[in-house]
């Protein structure tokens, strides 16, 4: 990871598609070349996208399920594995890789922009 900021013009951060959703589904991703779990979040009228998700330092999945995360929907599918992922959750990273999820302050309606 750098530690350099690179600039970046509004248009260009306009088309990161950030969206609020709640997860409602969270299960050990088993054939995952490091510990991760598949999720399954709602976004409301985006309807339900799946992720693969390397938090497992800090959640457990039963936890998981109900909590409202932020995640980009506009990359396009990525094969982990077994799996396709159709979303990147967001989440600040620390020291040893631990994944803090980013998660609105109050609940929002899924589907929300994030801008």
């Amino acid at each position: 990871m750098s530690n350099t900021t690179e600039t970046l013009t509004w248009s260009e951060f306009m088309k990161v598609d950030m969206r609020v959703g709640t997860i409602i589904s969270a299960n050990i991703f088993k054939e995952a070349r490091n510990p991760a779990y598949q999720l399954v979040i709602d976004f409301g009228p985006l309807g339900t996208r799946k992720t693969s998700a390397q938090i497992t330092k800090k959640y457990q999945p039963e936890r998981l399920i109900g909590k409202q995360v932020v995640a980009v929907v506009n990359f396009p599918p990525k094969q982990i594995a077994n799996f396709m992922s159709e979303c990147l959750v967001l989440g600040g990273v620390e020291e040893n890789n631990v994944v803090t999820l980013l998660e609105p302050g109050t609940s929002v309606a899924n589907g929300t922009r994030i801008g």
